[in-house]
């Protein structure tokens, strides 16, 4: 106990906020929202159980403060995933493979989808998980409109009813890839995006066809 005590005291106000957030996404993925403690987050970060519970009141407090950061993180997608990609397919590519790149295992992809149960069924939780899809919508109509002006994707394309496919098909990836544990959730993903773009993109004829 006094361990501990001492660490924190040393830095009472040491580690931020998001620092503990962070480490509990990381607790969620090895053992579910039901397995998170404040205890299990404390010990990620070297502080006392009783920080945690001033910042946050309780274990809910933590998730809700969790889901509130998701969600103005969420505002954020369309700028973060331009960032290196001159193509705007590459940037949807990039912006869809970021949330499955922290998804090594089924296992961790269950322990977040019992997470999503939670924000399915809790009117609190619900608003911001809300708030976070509608936040990925915005983002990838806005990359598919910019693809269709760029020339990546036919002319006429109904980017809106094909942003809602993409989030569809992608979003489903991560049932079938934890069912059948083939390759990664990332490289699943990838896939299901080509697939659904493929039937939109520009058809240039091979040398043969011309």
């Amino acid at each position: 106990m006094g361990k501990w005590v001492g660490k924190d005291m040393a830095r009472p106000r040491g580690v931020e906020d998001a620092v503990i957030l962070r480490a509990a996404v990381d607790v969620i993925g090895r053992s579910g929202p039901g397995g998170l403690t404040l205890a299990a987050v404390a010990r990620e970060v070297g502080l006392v159980p009783g920080t945690l519970a001033q910042r946050f009141g309780s274990k809910r407090g933590l998730l809700l403060a969790l889901a509130e950061q998701a969600a103005r993180d969420a505002d954020d997608l369309p700028v973060r995933a331009r960032q290196g990609h001159d193509s705007p397919l590459a940037a949807l590519e990039a912006l869809l493979v970021f949330f499955a790149e922290h998804t090594a295992t089924p296992e961790a992809f269950a322990h977040h989808l019992a997470f999503l149960c939670i924000d399915l069924t809790d009117p609190e939780f619900h608003r911001h998980a809300l708030a976070v899809h509608r936040a990925q919508q915005r983002a990838v109509e806005a990359l598919l409109g910019e693809a269709a002006e760029a020339g990546e994707l036919r002319p006429g394309t109904d980017t809106a009813a094909l942003a809602a496919t993409v989030q569809a098909a992608t979003a489903g990836a991560g049932l079938v890839w934890a069912l059948d544990r083939s390759g990664s959730l990332a490289d699943r993903v990838r896939r299901e995006l080509a697939a659904v773009l493929r039937a939109h993109r520009p058809h240039h004829p091979r040398p043969e066809e011309r």
